[in-house]
């Protein structure tokens, strides 16, 4: 007994050019998203991934996946500023969730919760929002070891007191046992901007190749509608 099998796949011609560019044109809006991102704080390069039956099925073969390297890290001498020198992410409270992020800005309120440039919340590796007991009027007085714990200095006793630990996760949501918190530094992205241009060359070759091909075939479709309609 033989098993014959196959995939036959037709369409019309006019499409497949069209497709070609809607992918294409995806793939490029990825890497300009890249480009923007260069010099924000902890954001991280999205890589296009192309499914084996991306010509057929058109935008909906990409996805993405985000390179986790580590980026660019430069000193700020603010102490609230905080970057990750490993791999991970700082966890957050939002109104839509706990989030994960690499953007080590924070700041503290009046309260003393220690927040987002965006105003959320930041969790320590208990799962729970970070306050400080006491609010120092000098933010040099608040300390952070590479392990994450954050430490403020108590004018009355003359000594650091321990706050909490600042939670560092994974991609995956399991704590980092050594996160290398580094005090006073901000990580910016992890793009490379010549590679972008470079990626990008090919993709926009081949989007113009395409364009030409349907620019052919609708001049060949138009004469073939001229030629019918005197021929009637």
């Amino acid at each position: 007994m033989r098993i014959n099998g196959g995939i036959e796949y037709f369409q019309n011609g006019m499409r497949v050019p069209l497709r070609a560019m809607q992918v294409q044109s995806e793939l490029m809006g990825i890497h300009n998203e890249n480009i923007t991102g260069f010099d924000k704080v902890g954001y991280q390069r999205q890589e296009a991934v192309v499914s084996s039956f991306t010509e057929y099925l058109g935008v909906q073969g990409i996805s993405k996946s985000t390179d986790d390297k580590i980026g660019r890290i430069a000193m700020t001498k603010n102490p609230l500023d905080l970057a990750l020198a490993t791999k991970g992410y700082f966890q957050i409270e939002t109104d839509a969730g706990v989030k994960l992020t690499r953007d080590g800005r924070f700041k503290i309120d009046k309260e003393g919760n220690l927040l987002t440039l965006d105003d959320n919340k930041v969790l320590s590796n208990a799962g729970m929002p970070i306050k400080l007991h006491i609010v120092p009027d000098d933010l040099n007085k608040i300390k952070v070891e590479d392990s994450g714990l954050l430490s403020v200095f108590n004018e009355k006793s003359r000594k650091l007191e321990a706050v909490a630990t600042i939670g560092v996760v994974d991609a995956r949501g399991t704590m980092v046992t050594e996160p290398k918190v580094k005090q006073g530094y901000n990580e910016f992205s992890n793009v490379a901007l010549q590679n972008e241009f470079i990626e990008m060359m090919p993709i926009i070759r081949n989007f113009e190749a395409n364009r030409q091909v349907f620019l052919i075939q609708n001049q060949n479709l138009q004469k073939v509608i001229n030629q019918l309609g005197s021929a009637s």
